[in-house]
């Protein structure tokens, strides 16, 4: 396992300081603020932690509610709202400072049989036949304002991510508002840890809300931006392996009122559907920095 993998499971399992009340650290990527995915993971980390070892989770419901500080820890407290023959659902809010920044909703369902369909996998290129995120975000030029974020962002990852259309969040172009980019462990985690769905969790914020910024030509990096999640949603329909290549196949089919809308889909490198995500966020151009 890289050094960076294990800073992160390390992060995303999180200290139990009481049998609902969990406490993480922060990473810091050199963005404005705690990144979104790290609170998304730990709190899936919390609430799984809480449920029987069978049970994993199948959807997630999640709003940020403040910014977060990296430099702070952040409490998870968990709320156990009901525990069925087969679900379970569990209220998660995290805090700093006594101040509330997120709340997730989670229901874990135990594996039986069933009816079972999904969609075909779209085309995308080999992924080692695409340039790492390390080596695109190394040729970037960052302002003073961005040269953190090019240092985290170039250094060794605990996901190594190959993008199928580089983009430059420093300095947006015109383009679809469609992104791909395959993704695994950076390393190798137990194949029965449920960190696989926390580490999911986290991938599903990488790429995402920028992609309804791509026709407009601006980059979340650009110093005239506010971008900023409001809500995030995930379902996993199928079992999840970190350890292997992931296709994420990214869409913007809406941005309105200083908000827009992704969606995107999971793949494993046998075409298998392995879950779905959405969001919805801020993307805000401040015309009196423009």
């Amino acid at each position: 396992m890289s050094q960076a993998l294990n800073a992160l499971t390390e992060l995303l399992s999180l200290t139990k300081i009481g049998p609902l009340h969990f406490v993480g650290q922060c990473e810091n990527l050199g963005l404005r603020q705690v990144f979104g995915g790290q609170v998304i993971a730990q709190a899936i980390s919390a609430a799984q932690q809480t449920t029987l070892a069978d049970r994993l989770i199948h959807s997630c419901h999640s709003y940020f509610l403040r910014p977060g500080d990296s430099a702070l820890p952040i409490h998870y407290d968990v709320e156990i709202l009901r525990d069925g023959r087969s679900l379970s659902a569990r209220r998660i809010v995290a805090s700093q400072n006594e101040q509330l920044i997120f709340t997730m909703t989670a229901s874990f369902h135990s594996n039986e049989p069933g009816f079972s369909h999904q969609t075909d996998m779209p085309q995308a290129p080999a992924p080692l036949s695409l340039a790492t995120e390390q080596e695109l975000v190394r040729q970037l030029s960052p302002t003073a304002i961005n040269k953190r974020f090019v240092s985290a962002f170039s250094a060794e990852r605990a996901l190594e991510i190959r993008p199928v259309q580089p983009y430059n969040p420093l300095k947006g172009h015109v383009s679809a508002g469609e992104r791909q980019l395959w993704l695994k462990a950076n390393g190798q985690l137990d194949e029965h840890s449920f960190l696989h769905s926390a580490l999911l969790g986290y991938a599903a914020d990488l790429n995402f809300l920028p992609v309804a910024l791509q026709p407009h030509g601006k980059g979340f990096l650009e110093e005239d931006m506010q971008v900023a999640t409001v809500d995030h949603s995930m379902w996993f329909h199928r079992p999840i392996n970190m350890n292997d290549w992931l296709l994420y196949d990214i869409e913007s089919p809406s941005a309105q009122n200083s908000r827009g809308f992704v969606r995107g889909a999971f793949y494993d490198r046998q075409g298998t559907l392995i879950a779905s995500t959405a969001q919805e966020g801020v993307i805000r151009q401040r015309l009196d920095r423009a």
